[in-house]
Order: C-alpha cells, then structure tokens, then sequence
C-alpha cells in the first residue's frame, strides 16, 4: 500500500488562541488521503493483458483493495491504542479508481491507466429514507431511549463484516445479554415476548462459542451459528423500532 497526502494549504500557527470570524466564512481547504492498494501477488505479464483485466475489473476488485486497507487500519488502532481509527466503508471514499502500471509508477501511487468508479446509491422509499430521521428526533429529544445493546450489536456486526470471528464471539455475547437485559423491560416487551425467548434459547451456544474464541480461532459452523444470532439481534432491534414508531 502506498499511503500519500494531498495537502490543503498550510495554516500557520498564530500567537492568539482566537481570532476574529467573518460572518459568513468560506469553506476552510482541508487535506485528504490518498491510498494505492498494489496487487503483487498476479503480475500483468504485458501491456495486451493489463489492458483485458482493466476492462472487466470494478466493484469486487474496489472490495478487495478496502479489504486490505482496513485490515491495516485495524492493526494501527490497536498498536496506537486509538479508538477513534475506524474502517472506511465505500460511501467514504471521495473517489475510487482502478487501474494498473509500471512497478515506479504504482509505488508512487500512479498509473498507466485507470477509470474512475463511481457509486450508486440504492433506491429506497421515502418511508425508508424518513424512518431513521424520525427516531433519531425521538432519542434527541427524550422520547425514547438508545440502549445499550443497540451500541454493542454494531461493534458485532463490524466484527462479522470485516472477518474478525474472535472479536464477533466475544462481542456478540455481551451484546445478547444486554438485549436480553434491556428489551424484557421495555414498555411493550410483551410484545417481544417470542423473539425474546427465541433469542434467550441461542445463548448457551452463543457462550460456547465465546469460550472458544478464547483459546483460538472458530470453525465455519461457529461463525454461521454466531452470524445468525446477529441477524436476529438485529431483527429483534428492527421489530422494537416499529413498536416504538
């Protein structure tokens, strides 16, 4: 990977901590990231075929640079010991490019030859649009409250999503005792009374699952088993959400 900085330009330091604001001050210039994630592992024998793989390559070849790139993230979190450093999803990434090159070229970043990919957004439905606006007025405003599990089920779903079944085991299980915790006194838990105790019954493997995450790394059935307890976690959350509309 070849990491370079586009700089905005420099502000200097002033001997104030403070100064005076236009009323209606221009965008400030910031600087951005640029990252080049190289493939070694496939050399392009020539020109001819590097040419054949641009015109078919796209999203799954994008999808595997991210990959690598927040791989590497993960690692700097951990050895800076920095919870603010987070994976970049693709809606992120101001522009994505794919492409190919000499072996100077790519080290500095460039290319022969490239295009640009550009992102469509799914269609939703403006209900689907306006539904997350409308609970977000309602936890700002008081009416109804986040919770706990709510938080601790996406660093789960994180976990899953970015191939870190250790983590996910370990996660998950906090996650599903704080549901279970928080929707059984909910003022229309009644009405969860089925997903509750479906999801009360996927406990004991949950924490099997945790324990031997503990000692090393999962098998394929563990990580399936814990994925379709997060899918309906996640369901569960969907259904309390309705409810509460």
């Amino acid at each position: 990977m070849v990491f370079a900085t586009l700089a905005a330009p420099e502000r200097r330091r002033l001997a104030r901590r403070r100064r005076a604001a236009p009323p209606q001050p221009e965008p400030e210039p910031v600087s951005t990231q640029r990252v080049t994630v190289i493939e070694l592992g496939r050399p392009l024998a020539d020109a001819r075929q590097a040419e054949r793989w641009l015109a078919q390559a796209g999203e799954e070849e994008l999808g595997r640079g991210l990959a690598v790139l927040n791989r590497t993230l993960h690692a700097f979190r951990l050895v800076c010991a920095d919870p603010a450093i987070g994976p970049v999803s693709r809606e992120a990434a101001l522009v994505a490019r794919v492409g190919y090159g000499a072996g100077e070229q790519v080290a500095d970043g460039l290319w022969t030859e490239a295009f640009e990919l550009v992102a469509r957004a799914p269609r939703r439905s403006r209900a689907r649009v306006l539904a997350p606006q409308a609970r977000l007025a309602a936890v700002l405003g008081g009416r109804e409250r986040a919770l706990a599990c709510e938080e601790l089920i996406l660093r789960a779903r994180l976990d899953v999503d970015h191939d870190r079944p250790r983590e996910a085991a370990l996660q998950l299980l906090v996650a599903l005792d704080a549901a279970l915790a928080e929707l059984a006194v909910e003022p229309r838990a009644g009405e969860l009374r089925e997903r509750l105790a479906e999801l009360d019954g996927h406990r004991d493997e949950v924490a099997e699952i945790a324990q031997a995450a503990l000692a090393g790394p999962l098998s394929s059935a563990q990580l399936d088993a814990l994925t379709r307890t997060l899918v309906r976690l996640e369901s569960a959350l969907r259904a309390r959400a309705v409810l509460n509309a």
